[in-house]
């Protein structure tokens, strides 16, 4: 009887740990996506003053290294919990990873333009991003 019960005090904890790894990557991708957002923030005044693009390439840089690990933020059975992921991540998982390439690829458009320091094609390479390729995905894969 002893060993049933330590047994399943083991599997409770598992379970525990478990829901308890789930909640850090969300929290996780919260956070980084929040950060995405206060990236996008930041950059918007300056593409519309059309001001010194070259000064945003470090945020695009960080924009585009946490997109590279963003699938891997959204393990299998981290749907639940405090999350406004739409199961299509996890249903449709080819297309959120495509989409996901799509805003690499974009990003690359973006640091590109601001490397160059041209204030005028960073601005239309920025008038896309959101609606285009945040949005594409926001609309998709994320609850309102």
């Amino acid at each position: 009887m002893a060993w049933r019960m330590m047994m399943s005090a083991l599997a409770l904890l598992a379970l525990g740990g478990t829901a308890l790894a789930q909640g850090d990557v969300i929290a996780e991708r919260r956070a980084g996506l929040k950060r995405m957002g206060a990236h996008m923030d930041a950059i918007k005044p300056v593409a519309e003053a059309r001001g010194d693009v070259k000064a945003l390439e470090p945020r695009i840089d960080d924009m585009i290294a946490w997109f590279r690990t963003m699938p891997t933020r959204f393990p299998p059975g981290s749907d639940r919990g405090d999350t406004k992921s739409l199961p299509a991540v996890w249903s449709e998982r080819a297309g959120f990873d495509a989409a996901n390439t799509r805003m690499l690829g974009q990003l690359d458009v973006l640091k590109a333009a601001a490397a160059s320091g041209d204030a005028a094609a960073f601005a239309t390479a920025f008038q896309a991003t959101g609606p285009q390729f945040c949005g594409g995905c926001h609309r998709t894969y994320r609850a309102r």
